[in-house]
């Protein structure tokens, strides 16, 4: 049987039922939860609150969304919580915690430097279907007194709602994942059966065009327009490889890539271009990631300071077992002497050499500098 609220008044009840209706008017799972903290906050009239949303153990918090706290206060604080103290009791026993001072709990783990000092607490277990999703965490009321029976029955029943609110968020997100999916197979088979024919026709057309040309001006630019459309199935290829990929709301490598080069922009004084081939979201994991991303700002760190380029090309391709990254300029070239003043180049090295991979830079004989940073994609990190 459900568990009966004996409201003191119907002035709660009210109050109650408007909180309700807030948070059931979100659909993303993101926003519920930041309507939960703050309805709860404004239900019991605290001066904090926070959502601690455990992890797949169930014993650990892996989101924490606070509410009463600035941008700059949350940042002195430093990482959040995970379940420690008080926070941690709730955890291990999901029944609704009422202190006047939770200092002198034995289970409380006292505060980080930085953080605002908080005496009165409330805390209630959010659940989902009988099974434990988070807590809510409610600290110092606005009139300064003690948080009551009262204000413990309109958490409780906001937490009891807030379930619901959470499993319907869930739905949503799973509905619309599911629409998501079948649209980019749809985008995924167009580009492979419309998109990349059309682009190959194109170019053998314009090979054929090359051979009848005797003019070598117009032989050359045909050459490069062929060069462009082969550059431009690779990208569609590589495209696809994502479409196809199973899709999760998590940061993309190829995002993080074009970002990288294009905050690179302001100090080159233009834009380098990115050719992405191969499936690099799905393929490549930490370590390789992160050291590839951390590779990429310095190759391009050091273009900006010493390679007096005009254009600059990025490649990173996975292909064959392996994730290579491919930094090309048109500048002066590699000077050995310039690159000893930093120690970009070693730690570069370092990196691939962490991960059983290769490093190499050099001038090109074309003229340009040419950097090469290259691992295999199965092995973890293997520097001491």
């Amino acid at each position: 049987m459900p568990k009966r609220f004996e409201f003191t008044g119907a002035r709660q009840l009210l109050r109650l039922l408007d909180a309700v209706m807030a948070i059931g008017s979100e659909q993303s799972l993101a926003d519920v939860l930041k309507r939960i903290t703050a309805t709860a906050a404004e239900l019991v009239d605290a001066k904090y609150a926070a959502l601690g949303v455990l992890d797949e153990s169930g014993v650990r918090l892996s989101e924490f969304i606070t509410i009463g706290l600035s941008d700059e206060e949350a940042e002195r604080i430093g990482p959040r919580p995970d379940g420690h103290g008080l926070l941690g009791l709730l955890i291990v026993e999901p029944v609704p915690i009422r202190l006047p001072d939770l200092h002198a709990h034995p289970d409380s783990f006292g505060f980080p430097a930085h953080h605002p000092p908080m005496t009165t607490f409330l805390g209630v277990p959010i659940r989902l279907r009988g099974v434990v999703y988070g807590n809510l965490y409610l600290t110092d009321k606005n009139n300064g007194e003690a948080f009551t029976e009262g204000d413990q029955e309109l958490a409780v029943g906001l937490a009891a709602a807030a379930g619901l609110a959470i499993e319907n968020a869930r739905l949503h997100e799973q509905t619309r994942t599911a629409v998501l999916m079948d649209e980019r197979e749809r985008i995924a088979r167009d580009l492979h059966d419309d998109v990349i024919q059309r682009l190959f026709a194109t170019g053998l057309s314009l090979q054929a065009v090359a051979q009848m040309a005797k003019d070598p001006v117009i032989v050359e630019r045909i050459s490069r327009a062929v060069d462009d459309l082969d550059v431009s199935i690779r990208q569609v290829r590589s495209t696809i490889f994502e479409l196809h990929r199973p899709w999760a709301p998590a940061a993309s490598l190829r995002t993080d890539l074009l970002a990288t080069c294009a905050e690179s922009t302001k100090a080159l004084g233009f834009k380098p271009s990115c050719d992405i081939e191969g499936p690099v979201d799905s393929a490549v994991t930490e370590p390789a990631r992160g050291h590839l991303l951390l590779c990429l700002r310095e190759a391009l760190s050091n273009a900006a300071h010493h390679a007096q380029a005009t254009e600059i090309v990025v490649r990173v391709s996975v292909l064959l077992g392996r994730l290579t990254l491919e930094v090309v300029d048109d500048g002066i070239g590699y000077q050995p002497d310039a690159a000893r003043q930093s120690s970009g180049l070693d730690n570069m090295r370092t990196r691939a050499e962490g991960l059983r991979g290769t490093f190499s830079i050099s001038t090109r004989a074309e003229g340009g500098t040419r950097l090469a940073w290259s691992v295999p994609l199965d092995v973890e990190d293997a520097r001491p």
